[in-house]
């Protein structure tokens, strides 16, 4: 297959012509329960938990019947309405069903509803749950319009009511001002990408003449190198905001303010993985143009190495997981920059993700759950015994990230690295090196939380999270296990009409140096991490001396950099503007103010109701007159 063969999608017919309601049943279910108030306080946490749980039984039947079909099949377009006619320009309402469409929707109802049900008893005692249900169910919402949109305009609609849904999720506790500062940092953060994507779309829709995927991807030959460079450097910008990827990752670590379950549906199902979505639909452009590619790949792999050294460096829990998301998301970005092969890979790589990340956060949630709300590492330890459930999952999460053999990231990831060698040595062994970190950095969070012993601050006695937590991590430890065993092999199949190529085949094992060499890394990260915290760490740890651990723990300063080139400058600049306003604009509009006064308070004193005044002003009107009569004459 050519990479700019373009796949045209069939209409619609049966079970498809529903896929709507995957979208219109968690928007309409939201729209309820943000309605009925406190009258649904009692039932609103079991109305919100069933309508992902309906949408994800809606996608896992469409997905059935795409693998019934032959190939040329599976991309269905499902007409919805006209949203704009303008003339010759047409916007339709339609949603595109193909094969890449269908993973993302059943990863983010599947994961999606086991965050819902675990979250039935993390907010259990919050007096707000039924509101934090309603804006859960808005988050599915825009994700899946987001996902199954098959032009960018409505694509942009969805990008915009994730990034509304995370503004309100990010802040749901306002009365803490870190969470709201941590929701308008997300908001205002991912504005910059934004515009990205919204001139990009400016641009296909001059060059082009339409926004949708496949008339774009028809014409995209013709658009030109320079143009496509141009496109997809704003389409990458676009995807550094909502995939926190550098230069736009600072919010990332502000928006654990949010409650646990939050976290885990930003980092394992919707926000973040929107961006590596974004540029692998994109495939048509970024084929054209070598150079942003290769951007994508840089930026990438740049992620990979931040989001690790943050991950190396924070006490915080939920953060060093943070920083393993971007870390990861660098992953699939690098993967996603070396063209159609590496695309399926980063697709891969992201759904292992969703489950051992998922599992990992909401494990961490049930950890906190049990500590009294205590997110620092320091004050843990021991808690394999304390929580064996919570330990056992999260183990398997911690496997299946490292890439330990057999579980999920073992295939995902290091098909990744292998693909990076084949693009550059370079980019092979930076990955490779990125391998070993993760391992060392996990393997941390694991000594200070569950081996050593107890360090708990006073009070704190910790305590089994309840079925309705325990069940999820169960399902997601399992998935963590065996997502990557069932998705290696088939999925590039799978894969291969929506990344635009022909994708090589790869064995379900495969022996090679790269892999040996992968594993010697992470087995050194394991080791470095064992023996370095086998011993446990103080409650306090002094401030660092490592110049290494200082940045990390600073987040590589990048809020003090934004803050001194961005914030500070952007201030003066916006004072400069006000004192413009104030004393130019403002003072002429005054003035002319204070003219019209005058010219009316001398007007005003012949106004003054007498009749005398009024014959006077009659007879020199006709005096004037007169005057003018006669000189008309006499000229």
């Amino acid at each position: 297959m050519n990479p700019l063969e373009v796949v045209v999608p069939v209409a619609a017919t049966g079970l498809f012509s529903w896929a709507w309601l995957m979208i219109a049943i968690p928007l309409f279910v939201a729209g309820v329960l943000l309605v009925t108030g406190r009258a649904g306080d009692a039932w609103a946490h079991l109305l919100g938990t069933l309508s992902p749980i309906v949408c994800f039984v809606i996608a896992l039947t469409l997905f059935i019947t795409m693998a019934g079909s032959s190939a040329g099949d599976r991309a269905v377009e499902v007409p919805v309405y006209t949203w704009i006619a303008a003339g010759p320009w047409t916007i339709q309402v339609n949603l595109l069903v193909d094969q890449l469409s269908i993973l993302f929707a059943l990863l983010v109802t599947g994961v999606g509803s086991l965050i819902f049900i675990y979250s039935i008893g993390y907010m259990a005692e919050d007096p707000k749950r039924r509101r934090f249900f309603a804006f859960l169910n808005l988050f599915i919402a825009a994700m899946l319009t987001l996902v199954l949109a098959n032009n960018y305009l409505l694509l942009f609609i969805g990008w915009e009511g994730v990034g509304l849904a995370s503004y309100l999720l990010i802040g749901f506790w306002q009365q803490r001002n870190s969470a709201a500062l941590a929701a308008k940092k997300a908001f205002i953060t991912n504005k910059v990408g934004d515009l990205g994507l919204m001139t990009a779309m400016f641009a296909l829709f001059a060059l082009v003449g339409s926004v949708d995927f496949t008339t774009v991807n028809e014409h995209a030959a013709g658009i030109g190198h320079g143009w496509a460079t141009a496109i997809g450097c704003l389409l990458l910008l676009a995807a550094c905001g909502k995939s926190a990827q550098v230069p736009l990752q600072v919010w990332l670590l502000d928006a654990m303010e949010g409650p646990t379950p939050v976290s885990a549906l930003i980092h394992a199902a919707t926000m973040v993985t929107a961006g590596v979505y974004l540029v692998v639909r994109s495939h048509a452009i970024f084929a054209l143009t070598p150079e942003a590619s290769l951007v994508v790949s840089i930026v990438g792999l740049v992620t990979v190495f931040a989001g690790a050294w943050i991950g190396c460096a924070k006490d915080d829990i939920k953060k060093v997981l943070a920083g393993s998301t971007m870390s990861q998301i660098g992953y699939m970005m690098l993967a996603a920059g070396i063209g159609p092969a590496g695309a399926a890979f980063a697709i891969f790589h992201l759904l292992t993700h969703g489950a051992f990340k998922a599992n990992m956060f909401l494990g961490a949630g049930a950890i906190m759950h049990g500590m009294d709300d205590d997110v620092d590492m320091r004050h843990y330890g021991a808690l394999a015994k304390a929580m064996p459930w919570v330990f056992g999952t999260f183990a398997c999460g911690y496997l299946a990230i490292i890439g330990f053999p057999f579980f999920a990231g073992y295939f995902s990831k290091d098909h990744i690295i292998v693909a990076a060698f084949a693009k550059s040595p370079v980019f092979g062994w930076l990955a490779l090196a990125g391998a070993g970190i993760t391992a060392f950095y996990m393997t941390r969070l694991m000594m200070m939380t569950f081996a050593g012993q107890s360090r708990y601050l006073p009070g704190v006695h910790p305590h089994r999270p309840g079925p309705l937590m325990v069940v999820p991590l169960v399902v997601l430890a399992i998935a963590s296990i065996v997502a990557g065993l069932l998705l290696n092999g088939w999925i590039q199949g799978w894969l291969e009409p929506a990344v635009g190529n022909e994708v090589e085949p790869v064995h379900l094992i495969e022996v090679n140096w790269i892999g040996g060499v992968t594993l010697l890394a992470v087995a050194i990260g394991v080791v470095i991490g064992v023996l370095g915290y086998r011993r446990g760490i103080s409650q306090q740890t002094p401030a660092p001396r490592n110049f290494l651990v200082r940045v990390g723990r600073n987040e590589l300063y990048a809020n003090q950099l934004n803050e001194a080139v961005l914030m500070r400058p952007g201030q003066a600049l916006c004072d400069t503007l006000a004192l413009a306003d104030d004393e130019l604009v403002d003072a002429a509009a005054t003035s002319s103010g204070e003219m019209a006064r005058a010219a009316g308070g001398v007007l005003r004193v012949a106004e003054n109701g007498y009749v005398r005044t009024y014959g006077a002003t009659m007879a020199l009107g006709a005096l004037l007159v007169g005057v003018v009569m006669i000189l008309g004459r006499v000229a």
